[in-house]
This record gives structure tokens, sequence and C-alpha cells, in this order.
């Protein structure tokens, strides 16, 4: 078990996909006003704790943070509710009810595809989901079988779709910089792929695909690779499976058009599949039938799509991802083009473009007068600008300054998250229990490698160096007759060793003098010795005082004088003696 902020404990996980884990999780007490719902101790719920990229990436928590109220007042009854959103040191994590029964993508796998018929009455509950969340501005952005998840109530199954705004915080510039793209590449609708501006028109799109693999069984677009899908969405269209009824087949493809604007809206898809499926039935009425018949009218263009932020949707047919447009080339600029160039200015001049027209050679600019230039001076050479002072170097990327917009908000939202968890101590690592480690004695150098004797030479050596010199083996010396006499042995001089400079003494901290002054007597001080005079004096007055020191000394006086005559009558006998 793991603990999840204050309120919540991880039980056990109970699926992975690819931006986090979803986790089986009880409440330990009640939540706070800042949550959607407050709970009670002891509710199971789920968890879904995000990717650690995820989390460590400050635009995702910056997002985070920003969409919470975003998040949780979606509280459709086909929409998994998130209850609350936790930040704590390096972990996102989304609070959301918990529902027991399995996701449409292994229904779908272990029971086979649908019939027309409850297929358009699952997607049209799906479509009442959408219908209300880009009501609130919200697009889903990854709608497949695998988000939806199925329940049963008093009325049969009813799906669920969750993972709302995983996609949006998902899509970062962070994580998006390696040229991924957010989604599923079997559901991902065409302007994604390209980068286009997204609408909610790419719910619809999913919507439609999902619809086509709950009554065929596979999604309409396979391949050995994402490129490979990715192109078939841009350029292919969907085959249509066998025994699929018209009108059920007229919505797959209003809502698998390649253009956004020609998809209809939430609300239409979901009246439209609700009318197909009273109309395919066995026991449908003509009336019935003939409306299903006719469900093309029902799928009418969603006039004002939800646009999903930063990605160039400001508006229907602009934004950030306009096609370049060519700008009417000027008389005076084509003034100096010589030619054939002439002509195709005064072309440009007329305000016609012909793009077919031949590739012309610009001349070269320099300050010296054109052939063609009226004045009689041409333009200007580029030229360097001077960088800017205070500025970074030139050819650097300019650095933002100062922390991320997010990062406090980020830091408050984990400290007030942060709980302290008591655990027992390693007693290697308590301080008050480990042992005090000895420093290894300081080993000393190893003596240098003296050549063999004979092999050196006074004057070669020198004062803490010694060149280097290989050791060859030597015959041994003839050993001369006993009547000459040896030749005193010359010892070579010893060689010292260097010694290794010393480290130079940290310098001393200056004593902080204390509030008393006075030193403790019998070091050395002044005032301690002038203190135990005192102390000695004191000590006298005291026995003079109270003993019988008065009595002694006088009994010592009378003694001492008596012993000074004696020894005078023995001085004036000697005197007198040697007089």
């Amino acid at each position: 078990m793991r603990p999840v902020g204050s309120k919540y404990l991880l039980e056990e996980p109970l699926g992975r996909g690819a931006t986090g884990t979803v986790w089986r999780a009880s409440q330990r007490e009640t939540a706070g006003a800042e949550a959607a719902v407050a709970g009670q101790p002891g509710e199971t719920v789920a968890i879904k704790v995000l990717k650690e990229e995820l989390a460590n990436d400050p635009d995702v928590v910056m997002r985070f943070l920003r969409e919470r109220s975003v998040l949780l007042r979606l509280t459709h009854h086909n929409i998994v509710r998130t209850r609350d959103l936790v930040v704590e040191g390096d972990l996102l994590a989304l609070v959301m009810d918990l529902i027991e029964g399995p996701d449409l993508h292994r229904y779908l796998r272990d029971n086979g595809p649908f019939s027309p018929i409850a297929a358009s009455l699952v997607t049209a509950q799906v479509a009442d989901a959408l219908a209300a969340s880009h009501a609130d501005g919200v697009v889903h952005r990854d709608l497949k079988p695998a988000n939806v998840l199925l329940t049963e109530d008093e009325n049969g199954m009813r799906p669920m779709l969750t993972d709302f705004g995983i996609a949006r915080l998902a899509d970062s510039p962070g994580l998006t910089r390696t040229q991924e793209f957010v989604g599923t590449p079997a559901y991902v609708a065409p302007e994604s792929a390209e980068g286009r501006p997204q609408t909610s028109a790419v719910d619809i799109y999913g919507a439609g695909i999902m619809l086509y693999e709950l009554v065929s069984g596979r999604p309409p677009f396979n391949g050995d690779s994402a490129l490979a899908v990715l192109h078939q969405h841009l350029a292919q269209d969907p085959e249509r499976p066998a025994g699929l009824p018209d009108p059920l087949w007229t919505v797959i493809e209003h809502c698998l058009r390649k253009q956004p604007e020609e998809r209809p809206s939430a609300i239409s898809l979901a009246r439209a599949l609700r009318t197909v499926a009273g109309g395919i039935s066995a026991h449908a009425t003509p009336e019935a039938a003939g409306a299903a018949m006719g469900v093309a009218a029902l799928l009418a263009p969603d006039l004002a799509p939800a646009p999903v932020p930063e990605t160039g949707a400001h508006g229907p047919g602009g934004g950030e991802a306009d096609p370049t447009q060519v700008l009417p080339n000027r008389g005076a600029a084509a003034a100096g083009v010589a030619g054939a160039a002439a002509g195709a200015a005064a072309a440009n001049a007329a305000g016609g473009y012909d793009p077919s027209a031949e590739t012309n050679v610009m001349p070269h600019t320099s300050g010296q007068q054109g052939p063609g230039a009226p004045g009689g001076q041409g333009s200007d050479p580029t030229q360097v600008m001077p960088p800017v002072p205070g500025g970074p170097p030139q050819g650097e990327p300019q650095q933002p300054e100062g922390p991320h917009p997010w990062e406090s908000q980020m830091r408050a939202a984990r400290d007030r998250n942060e709980q302290t968890q008591v655990q027992p101590v390693d007693p290697g690592l308590d301080p008050l229990r480990r042992r005090p480690q000895r420093r290894p004695a300081p080993q000393a150098p190893p003596p240098p490698q003296q050549a063999p004797y004979g092999q050196q030479q006074y004057g070669q050596q020198q004062y803490g160096q010694q060149p280097a010199q290989r050791y060859e083996p030597q015959a041994p010396p003839r050993r001369e007759p006993r009547q000459q006499q040896r030749e005193p042995r010359q010892r070579e001089p010893r060689q010292r060793e260097p010694r290794p400079p010393r480290e130079p003494r940290p310098p001393r901290e200056p004593r902080q003098r204390s509030a008393n002054p006075m030193r403790i007597p019998g070091l050395g001080c002044l005032k301690g010795c002038l203190f135990i005079i005192v102390i000695l004096v004191v000590i006298i007055v005291l026995v003079w005082n109270f003993t019988d020191a008065p009595r002694w000394w006088a009994e010592g006086q009378s003694f001492w004088e008596a012993t000074k005559d004696v020894f005078n009558k023995i001085g004036d006998l000697i005197d007198n003696v040697s007089n």
C-alpha cells in the first residue's frame, strides 16, 4: 500500500495505459473543499497516477492545475466523475469513481461484435457524453473503446466515458517536441495527424471509428506501422462491412469525413443513432423505417465547434495553421531587374501573377550603382547588428528570466499535500547509534627504487630527481690476489627524498569573548593570581581568629627567642676563646 496525499491509499493496480496506471484505492479521511466529492472514510475509489515524465514536465503540471476546475465540473451520467486531483512531489493523480465493469475494448474482444442496434444505442450514449463536454468547452481527443467503461444499472448496460483531460495534459511542448502526437494512431483524426487546427470534430471522428469497430470487430484502418495507419486516415476511405444497414453506414460515413467541417455535431449524432436504432429493428413501424432511411438530414454539421486551445484553432478558417499566401510584388522593388525579370515585374505591378512563369535570377545588390536602379544607388549589403549590451551571446537562444510562472503554485500544492512518513531508521544510518569510524593512518610513501651497486655515478645525481636506469645483470668482479692491496670502497652519497610540502594551517577563528571576562584561577592570568591571593588572605584571617594560631605563634616566638639566646651565648664563648 502506498499513500497518495493525506486522504487516499493505493491498494492494487487495475490497468496500465499510455499515460499512467489505474489503481484501486481507499479513502482514509473526508476530502476538503478543494475536492468535487468529499467522500467518506473507507470508500473505494479509482486513482489514475500519471507517468513520471508527465509529472516532471512543468507544462503538464501547469495544465493540471489550470484545468482542475474544468475536469471537476464534468458530471454527466455517462462520464466517469473526477472527484479530486492530487499533486504530491513528483506525483500527479486523478481520483475518480470506481467502475467495476470492463472496458468496451475487452468486452468486444471477449464477446465479439455488437449488433447494429446495440452498437447504435451504445454509441448514442457516448455521443451524449461528448455533447455535454463540448458544451462545456472540453474536447476528449482520445476517444476509443478502451476509454469507455461498461456498468450495469436498472436500464441495462450503460457506457461511461473516462480519461477526460488526459490527452490535454499530455499535449505539452516538452513531450511533443519529438514529433509525436496526442492520441492512438487507429483512432486519430486527419487534422490531428497533419497538425492542423483541432476542434470538437476530432471526437466525432473517433466516435465514427468506434462505431465501425463495434459492428465489424476491427477498426477501419490497419497497418504494419503507425505511419501507414496515419497515411490511410489521410488518403483512403473505409470499406463498408458486409451486412451493415444503409442508415447506419450513412452515419459512419458522415462521421469519417476527412474535412472536420463536414462532420455532424455530437447532439446530431446522438439523435441520428437513436433514429437508426428505432428504424432498423424487426418491429419497426413504416414511419420509423422511413425516418431511418432519411437519417442524412439529421446529420447537420456543427456550426460552432468547440476549439482545442493551443492548436491554432481560433475560428473557422483561421488560426496558426493558415497556408502561406503569396503577396503581390511591388513595381518599385522590380525596377532594378533586367531582361526577362522586367516582364514579370510589370505583370506583378499590374496585379497579375503567373505560377508557370520562368524562375528569374535577381542581380547582385551592392552599394554601387545598378544598371537599372533609379537614382543610381542600389540596395545596401546586409549588415550584422552589434550585440545588445547585457543580452545573451550572439548565436545563443534567449533564456527565460525567472522561474516558471506556475512553479510557485505547483510548490504550494505539493507542500500542502506533502505527507510526513514515519519509518524505522537503519542503525547503520542513525548518527546516535553509529560507531565512530577511525581515520586510516597516513601511509608512508614507498621508498625510491635505487639502481644496483655500480650503476649510479656521483655526477648524474640531482637533488629531488634520479634518472631512470635500466638494470642489466653483470658478471661478478674478478678476485685480485691477496698480495695486492685492496682499494677502498667508495660509498655513494645517500640520496635524500624531498620532503612533501606542509599543508598550510587553517586560519584560527577569532575567539568569542564571553560576558564574564574572569579567567579560571591557576592558569597564569594576573586576575587569577590576584583572586588566589585574596582567597589565601581570607583563609589566614579565618584561621587566626577561629583557631589557637595566636597561642601557637606566641609559643613559637618564645622558642625562637630562646634558641636565638643559646646561639648568641655559644658565639660569645667562641669569641672569648679565640681572643
